[in-house]
């Protein structure tokens, strides 16, 4: 039980009035860790100002499609075909994250499922930062072997019972995060939180069907599959300055959370001429981020290079008058 770990690290007397007022523990289950995937199980745990517990929730959705990779997550299409899809439980959804920070083990993963489930129904997830118990590990510098859920919960003694189950996933999460914000509350350590963009705008691929009527059938090689765009015709004219125009054949990099779905956002940059890079390198010409204190490998990397950043507003502001390649 929560309250057990208590004795852990005690709370402090002063709780640091910078805090969040209240924690969404999140855990969901998917097809897998595409764009295109889907959520199929997910749970919240409530948790107030100190950590302590409030509710917690749990629901199983019909992802309208295959389940993916059953031997991890358990759940068979015959298990999935009577829940509810996530536009019956996008409300209840949004009243257990409503005003409170979404905290999760990889917390951009969950996230951006979550933004991208409201973004299909056509709603707006009402989480404004997020909370990754990975980072607050390593802000804590807790002594663990490696960053995995398993690690954190064998630290302070929390019992698994039904890994990537959402609902055991979410409570063991919620049972580990509870001494780590009391150590971080005791040493006055900043919180590592992280600002949520909603999707604003989604474009949707569709998931094919089998002829039988049944859904597309799930392949461990497609499980991560990744977009080949053509190669850029233009040479990269160098680094993007600060007042003048982009150029066609800059390369261009992206990380974050975007407003804008970010094959989309990529799609543009492509149509206009520049080359979308999955990485940064001395040869960046600039990096969009709506988060430069992010603290992520791409940040850090622009930071060493001197990479110019820019937001997400302003550029695609330049995105409407990207000036043609020499010749």
């Amino acid at each position: 039980m929560l309250e057990d770990r208590a004795t852990v690290v005690s709370s402090p007397t002063q709780w640091p009035a910078t805090y969040p007022k209240g924690y969404a523990v999140v855990d969901v289950e998917t097809t897998g860790l595409a764009r295109d995937d889907r959520i199929i199980s997910a749970a919240v745990y409530r948790l107030d100002e100190r950590g302590e517990v409030e509710d917690h929730w749990y629901t199983l959705v019909n992802p309208e499609r295959d389940p993916g990779p059953v031997w991890i997550h358990g759940l068979t299409s015959e298990v999935l075909e009577g829940a509810p899809l996530f536009a019956d439980v996008a409300e209840e959804f949004a009243a257990r994250l409503d005003g409170r920070v979404l905290v999760a083990h990889n917390a951009v993963f969950d996230w951006q499922m979550i933004a991208r489930e409201y973004a299909r129904a056509r709603r707006e997830a009402p989480v404004r930062q997020r909370l990754c118990t990975i980072a607050l590990s390593k802000e804590l510098d807790l002594p663990l072997p490696n960053f995995k859920l398993e690690s954190l919960a064998a630290h302070y003694g929390v019992v698994q019972q039904r890994a990537h189950h959402a609902l055991d996933d979410a409570r063991v999460l919620a049972e580990a995060f509870q001494p780590s914000l009391r150590a971080a509350a005791a040493g006055g350590v900043r919180l590592p939180l992280l600002e949520c963009r909603p999707l604003t705008e989604w474009s949707d691929r569709p998931v094919p069907r089998q002829s039988s009527g049944g859904y597309a059938a799930y392949r461990p090689d497609s499980w991560r599959p990744s977009r080949k765009r053509p190669a850029c015709p233009f040479p990269n004219p160098g680094r993007y300055e600060d007042g003048k125009r982009l150029k066609q054949g800059m390369r261009v990099a992206f990380s974050g959370d975007t407003s804008v779905d970010r094959d989309l956002l990529e799609d543009r940059a492509t149509e206009a001429g520049l080359h979308v890079a999955s990485s940064i390198s001395r040869l960046t010409s600039l990096l969009v981020t709506n988060d430069p204190d992010s603290g992520t490998s791409k940040v850090v990397k622009a930071r060493q290079f001197g990479t110019p950043v820019l937001d997400e507003a302003a550029f695609g502001q330049l995105l409407r008058d990207v000036e043609p390649a020499d010749g």
